[in-house]
């Protein structure tokens, strides 16, 4: 066996013997508070050891938890989420139906007002053809809807019914370009036709050039044409241009949006009985006893009797 090989094992018996004598004094050898040297250390380094391995345990554990604890606080966060959304719904729902019956309850507010036999009647629908302006109501000829019948809603005039099937009707709007009906203007109660442009707007026509009208005044239905009972808001004037003393144009924005219709009233009277209407019970009965039963009966003397005439001309010819 070589030399330096039995004398780096004479070294290493050595450093062992050594750190032996050490350990065997160390355990011998108090502290000042009365602990063993070699207790003391050995406790200190266990107690370092445990103390690491704590906090690495104790920051995995934290981690885990806090983890889990998002995963949950997620899941009640899309649960809330969702509740929100149902929550919406629901309110638009309820919004829906609290303005349906404001708008059920004006309607019968209207009909106990007018005092006239109606027909309530719900908007199905808007008229597929292109050049015509009107809407589809779901009550038809089995109900009593027929044509010529007014058609009105709590916020004025709306139109006419055009063509009846039996379970429902097309409506002819007053803005649609074939549309007239006979009004009155403003507080002179100025006579006028009001046609309709296929537009937003509609038309003053046959009103007379020494009318005093002016803008923002109400314009209402007369009654005299035969459809549209008396008294039921039309517009309001929005635009008047004059010229040599004569009226050039008058336009009219109508009271109802057209647009938003959902119930409406089907006025199931003629608007007008009197001796011209040789088909009606009540005309054969006199002028004085359907004056006394008919809120917009317009009793005729010459004056009115020739105008009522034109106007009623001018309001067929438009519908035409």
């Amino acid at each position: 066996m070589p030399i330096p090989d039995i004398r780096r094992r004479s070294g290493s018996l050595l450093l062992a013997l050594a750190a032996g004598h050490i350990v065997l004094i160390s355990a011998q050898v108090k502290t000042p508070s009365g602990e063993k040297a070699l207790q003391a250390f050995v406790f200190g380094v266990f107690a370092e050891v445990q103390r690491g391995t704590a906090a690495v345990f104790g920051g995995v554990r934290r981690t885990w938890d806090g983890y889990v604890a998002l995963r949950s606080v997620h899941a009640d966060n899309l649960a809330l989420e969702r509740q929100v959304r149902e929550l919406q719904v629901a309110i638009q729902r309820e919004r829906a139906l609290a303005g349906e019956a404001e708008s059920l309850r004006r309607l019968l507010a209207l009909r106990d007002r007018s005092q006239l036999p109606t027909l309530a009647a719900e908007v199905i629908g808007t008229s597929p053809a292109p050049d015509f302006r009107g809407v589809i109501i779901d009550r038809g000829t089995s109900d009593g809807a027929q044509t010529d019948m007014a058609v009105v809603s709590a916020a004025g005039a709306i139109g006419r019914v055009v063509m009846p099937s039996r379970h429902a009707a097309n409506v002819q709007l007053l803005v649609d370009a074939n549309a007239a009906v006979a009004v009155m203007v403003g507080e002179t109660r100025a006579q006028a036709i009001a046609k309709g442009t296929g537009q937003s707007l509609l038309i003053l026509e046959y009103l007379s050039g020494t009318a005093s009208i002016q803008m923002g005044d109400t314009v209402v239905t007369s009654g005299i044409d035969g459809i549209y009972p008396e008294g039921f808001v039309v517009g309001r004037v929005e635009q008047i241009d004059r010229a040599g003393g004569l009226f050039r144009s008058v336009l009219v924005r109508p009271a109802v949006d057209f647009s938003a219709l959902e119930h409406v009233l089907v006025v199931t009277a003629p608007a007008f009985v009197g001796p011209g209407r040789p088909d009606s019970g009540e005309a054969r009965k006199g002028p004085d006893s359907a004056a006394g039963q008919r809120r917009g009966v317009v009793e005729p003397d010459s004056a009115t009797g020739q105008r009522r005439g034109s106007v009623e001309a001018g309001a067929a010819g438009a519908r035409k």
